[in-house]
């Protein structure tokens, strides 16, 4: 028999970093998991990115800006880095603007309350003379894994407006191993160890949890594609099963017996239908003030229930 693993535990944790382990998984399974965990962690976790930005005076990414030491390429590099926790579902927009002398940061962003900045150090751009200035609107939106410029060629823009590539998931790094371990007698069975490292805006816990029910959602759906379906014959069938069960739950005070009767099932510490029918009729005719009326009475009931001795 298929045995299942134990729960999944942290053995450490630092910051946005974490290492899993789960023990007594079967053979071979410390890979089949660990592979398809590690797959939906990188691919299928949702996050935020910049998907198009436009740098007032700029027509496209290979100029240059007056003022500012990094170039525009530079700049968007910069953008892709910023990561956000979003809590929209439309498309957000964030604008910066700076002049004179200054290192810019994602903290000089103006978000709206739908969106948060978790890495506001992150460095941007820095504006080398008083009068250099720096004016950009980005475009935020939600999305899945990595989405290539590519994709969103079609889509109209602005003139002036640069589509980046986009990181959505949250996931900067997993890695997993799988070694040997003792369960009883057997050395074979695996022992997985994964780690997690997000960006931030969620803890590799809700990472794991989220990769996990993924799975665990298509799985469901593979599981129920071939149960036989409920027809109106179970459904009768269920409902008769019912029925039964109902009249063996009839007290034996209740029912239309003789006084001896009553007094030698009860005596016998049979109180229910279900206690009569568990009985044969032999053993019922040896209780002690049982004769063979008594037999006839519980027989004549027991045929208007539709119920028989076992």
């Amino acid at each position: 028999m298929l045995t299942l693993p134990l729960k999944p535990k942290i053995i450490e944790k630092k910051g946005n970093f974490a290492v899993f382990e789960i023990e007594a998984l079967y053979l071979g399974y410390g890979v089949t998991i660990g592979n398809s965990l590690r797959r939906v962690l990188l691919s299928s976790l949702p996050g935020a990115a910049i998907t198009q930005v436009k740098i007032k005076g700029v027509q496209h990414e290979f100029s240059t800006i007056p003022g500012v030491s990094e170039d525009v390429i530079s700049i968007l590099l910069k953008l892709k880095q910023l990561r956000f926790k979003f809590f929209a579902s439309e498309p957000q927009t964030a604008t910066l603007k700076i002049k004179g002398e200054k290192e810019v940061k994602g903290s000089d962003f103006k978000l709206s309350s739908q969106v948060e900045l978790v890495n506001k150090d992150e460095h941007l751009a820095t504006l080398t003379t008083k009068i250099a200035s720096l004016e950009m609107e980005v475009q935020i939106e939600k999305g899945l894994g990595y989405e290539p410029v590519e994709r969103r060629k079609k889509e109209k823009t602005r003139i002036g407006v640069i589509l980046l590539d986009s990181i959505f998931g949250p996931i900067k790094k997993v890695n997993y191993r799988v070694e040997n371990m003792r369960v009883g007698d057997r050395t074979d069975f695996d022992r997985l160890r994964m780690e997690i490292e997000t960006d931030g805006t969620i803890s590799p816990e809700e990472a794991f949890s989220q990769a996990s029910e993924i799975l665990v959602n298509h799985f469901l759906i593979f599981s129920e594609s071939f149960k036989p379906s409920i027809t109106k014959t179970d459904t009768k069938k269920e409902k008769r099963i019912k029925s039964t069960d109902d009249l063996t739950k009839n007290k034996v005070e209740d029912l239309k017996f003789s006084a001896r009767t009553k007094k030698a099932l009860l005596s016998s510490n049979i109180k229910t239908v279900g206690g009569i029918i568990k009985k044969d009729e032999k053993s019922l005719l040896a209780l002690e003030g049982m004769g063979e009326k008594g037999m006839k009475e519980i027989k004549k009931t027991l045929k208007k229930l539709g119920l028989e001795f076992k």
